[in-house]
C-alpha cells in the first residue's frame, strides 16, 4: 500500500497571482506528487500550499517549492496580518496514509539540512521534529518574527538546526516541522467587532485568558502567590484562537487551528464559538475551511447534528456530509466542495473503481457486454450491496417512526452497521473485476527465459489467490447483514418487513454467487493448505446463509 504524506508549507505571499502560481506550479512537475490545494489571503498576505505523495517525492517538491520562494519573495518588503519570519515560512509534514510521525520526522530532517546546506537558509525544525525542547512550540521559534531575526539568530541558544548562524535579508528563516493533522478553521459572526471576536477566541481556546477581579475583560487581573496572572481554561483543549475582521467579507471572525482534531473535533469548536457567542448577544453566521480537512471530521460532525435533532446517523456519506456542511454553514462564504475541500476525495483513486460510479442501465449494459467483467463475483457483491442496503432502509424508517421515539438510537445503530456493510460490498463491486484484471495481467508477462517463467507463474498464483480472497470476502460480509435484516424482520417498521425479506433473498444469492466464484477460482491454484482451508469456510458459510434466510423468511410469512 502506498505511504502518503501531506505537505503544507506556508509562503509569505497572498496578493501576487503571478507569484503565488509560479511558487507552486514547481510542486506539479514532481512525479508522483498531487497538488491538492492553493489557498491565498490577501489581509494575511499569506498563502498556504497543501500536496500529497509519498515521502521522498514529496520531500523535493517541497525542496523546489522552498527555492522558488527564495527566488521570487523579498522578506525586507512584506507586510502582512499573519505572524512571519520567511519566504517559505514554515513547511510541515503530516502523515496521511499508511505513514507513521517518524516517516515525517525522517521528511522534515532530509528537507532541512538539504534547505540550509544548499539554499543557504536557516532552518528551524519544530513541533515532533525538534532537536530541543523549547523549540517545539512554533510561536516561541518565530517569536519576533522577521524583524526580530538580525538579533536573535546570533544568540547561541537560537543558533539554527541547518543553514548559517546569520540574517538573511531576503529570505528571512524557515520552520520545518513533524505534525498531526491541523485543521485551519474560520468562525463568522453577525458583528464587526474584534474585540468581541476575541472575546470568544478566549473562551474557547485551551490558553483561555487572564482571571480578572470583577470578571471582565479590562478589570484588574488576578495573580497567583508568585505574581503570575492567573488564568482561567478555555474549552477547547489543543485549540489556538484569536479574533479578526475580514474587510472581504465585512465580518469578525474566530480564526482558530485545531492541532488535535481527536480532542477538539471540528464540530464541538463550532458548537463552542455558537455558545459562547449567544452569551454574549452574538450569533454564528457560519464558518469556512482554510485549506483541506479529513473526511472522518465532516463525518463526525455530520453524525454529531444528527445525533442532536434524535436522528438517524445511519445514512450514506454524502448525507453525512450534506448534514455537516448545512449545519455548521461551511458554505456561507463560498461553495464547499467535498471533491475540493475533503483530503481523502482529492486523493481518491475513483479511476480504479469505474462500475460503483456508473448509474443502473450502463451498469447493467456493461454487464451483459461481450467483456468478461464485470461477472458473477461484482454482481454478487451488488446483490449484497443491496441486500443489507434494504435493511439499512428499514432501520431508518423504523427510526423515524411515529411514536417509536424512544427507539431513534437503537435502530440508528443498526443503520450504521448496515452502511458499514454496505460501503464495504460496494469497494468489493469494483475490486473482484480488479482482481480479474491482475490475472490477466500476470499472463501477459514475460516468460523468455528460465527467471522470467518463474516470475510469471508466481505472479499468476499470487493474483489467483487474491481473486479468491475477494469473492471470500463477499460471503463473509454479505453473510454478516443477516443479523441486520432478522432484527429488522422481528423488530423494525412492520410496514417494511417484505423490505426485510427481499433483503435476505439478496443476501442469499450474494453468499451463494460469491461461493461459485470461490470453487472456479481455487481450481487453477497450487496451493493446497489454502485451497482445502477457504473450501471448507465458504461452504460452512454457504450453509449457513440459507438457514438464516429461512428463518428470516418464516418470520416475514408470520407478519404478512
Amino acid at each position: 500500500m502506498r505511504k502518503l504524506i501531506e505537505c503544507v508549507p506556508n509562503i509569505s505571499e497572498g496578493r501576487d497571482d503571478a507569484k503565488i502560481k509560479a511558487i507552486y506550479s514547481v510542486v506539479e512537475t514532481v512525479e508522483g506528487v498531487k497538488l491538492l490545494d492553493v489557498d491565498p489571503g490577501r489581509a494575511t498576505n499569506r498563502t498556504v500550499i497543501t500536496f500529497v505523495g509519498e515521502p521522498d517525492a514529496v520531500v523535493e517538491a517541497a525542496f523546489l517549492l522552498i527555492q522558488k520562494a527564495q527566488e521570487l519573495i523579498d522578506m525586507s518588503k512584506h507586510k502582512g496580518e499573519h505572524p512571519r519570519f520567511g519566504a517559505t515560512d514554515v513547511c510541515p509534514f503530516v502523515p496521511v496514509a499508511n505513514a507513521t510521525m517518524e516517516d515525517c520526522i525522517a521528511c522534515a530532517t532530509t528537507l532541512g539540512e538539504r534547505v540550509g546546506n544548499e539554499l543557504n537558509i536557516p532552518v528551524y525544525l519544530y513541533e515532533n521534529a525538534a532537536t530541543k525542547l523549547d523549540r517545539k512550540n512554533l510561536a516561541t521559534v518565530r517569536s519576533g518574527e522577521y524583524e526580530g531575526i538580525a538579533d536573535k539568530i546570533v544568540i547561541p541558544a537560537w543558533k539554527p538546526d541547518f543553514g548559517p548562524a546569520s540574517f538573511q535579508a531576503k529570505s528571512g528563516n524557515i520552520a520545518i516541522s513533524a505534525r498531526d493533522f491541523l485543521i485551519a478553521y474560520n468562525v463568522n459572526l453577525n458583528t464587526t467587532s474584534v474585540r468581541r471576536a476575541n472575546n470568544i477566541a478566549f473562551d474557547i481556546r485551551e490558553q483561555g485568558r487572564s482571571k480578572t477581579e470583577d470578571g471582565k475583560p479590562n478589570g484588574k487581573k488576578v495573580l497567583d502567590k508568585d505574581g503570575n496572572p492567573v488564568r482561567i481554561d478555555g474549552t477547547c483543549k489543543g485549540v489556538k484562537a484569536i479574533g479578526w475582521f475580514i474587510e472581504e467579507y465585512g465580518v469578525a471572525q474566530i480564526s482558530m487551528n485545531i492541532t488535535n482534531i481527536n480532542d477538539t473535533p471540528l464540530h464541538k469548536a463550532f458548537d463552542e464559538c455558537a455558545q459562547s457567542a449567544y452569551q454574549r448577544g452574538m450569533r454564528v453566521t457560519g464558518s469556512e475551511l482554510v485549506g483541506l480537512v479529513p473526511l472522518k471530521s465532516i463525518l463526525d460532525a455530520g453524525k454529531y447534528f444528527l445525533e442532536k435533532q434524535e436522528r438517524s446517523t445511519g445514512v450514506c456519506e454524502d448525507e453525512l456530509i450534506k448534514i455537516a456542511v448545512k449545519s455548521m454553514g461551511l458554505d456561507e462564504l463560498s461553495p464547499f466542495d467535498p471533491k475540493k475541500n475533503i483530503i481523502e476525495y482529492m486523493i481518491s483513486e475513483d479511476d480504479i473503481r469505474p462500475l460503483i460510479k456508473m448509474n443502473l442501465k450502463a451498469f447493467a449494459n456493461e454487464t451483459a457486454s461481450e467483456s468478461p467483467a464485470p461477472g458473477g463475483g461484482s454482481i454478487a457483491a451488488y446483490l449484497g450491496a443491496l441486500g443489507v442496503s434494504l435493511g439499512t432502509m428499514v432501520a431508518n424508517l423504523s427510526s423515524h417512526k411515529r411514536g417509536w421515539d424512544d427507539r431513534w438510537s437503537e435502530f440508528s445503530e443498526w443503520a450504521s452497521k448496515g452502511q458499514a456493510l454496505k460501503d464495504k460490498l460496494l469497494w468489493l463491486v469494483d475490486e473482484d473485476t480488479n482482481s480479474f484484471n491482475l490475472i490477466m495481467d500476470a499472463f501477459k508477462l514475460p516468460k523468455s527465459s528460465t527467471e522470467e517463467k518463474a516470475i510469471r507463474s508466481q505472479a499468476i498464483q499470487d493474483a489467483t489467490k487474491y481473486a479468491i480472497e475477494i469473492p471470500y470476502q463477499v460471503m463473509e460480509t454479505s453473510f454478516a447483514s443477516f443479523d441486520l435484516l432478522k432484527e429488522m424482520a422481528l423488530n423494525g417498521n412492520p410496514n417494511s418487513v417484505s423490505d426485510a425479506g427481499v433483503g435476505a433473498l439478496s443476501a442469499r444469492s450474494a453468499v451463494l454467487g460469491a461461493y461459485l466464484n470461490v470453487k472456479i477460482n481455487v481450481a487453477d491454484l497450487k496451493d493446497e493448505v489454502f485451497k482445502t482451508d477457504i473450501l471448507g469456510k465458504a461452504a460452512k458459510i454457504a450453509s449457513s446463509a440459507q438457514e438464516a434466510e429461512d428463518e428470516i423468511l418464516r418470520i416475514v410469512e408470520s407478519k404478512l
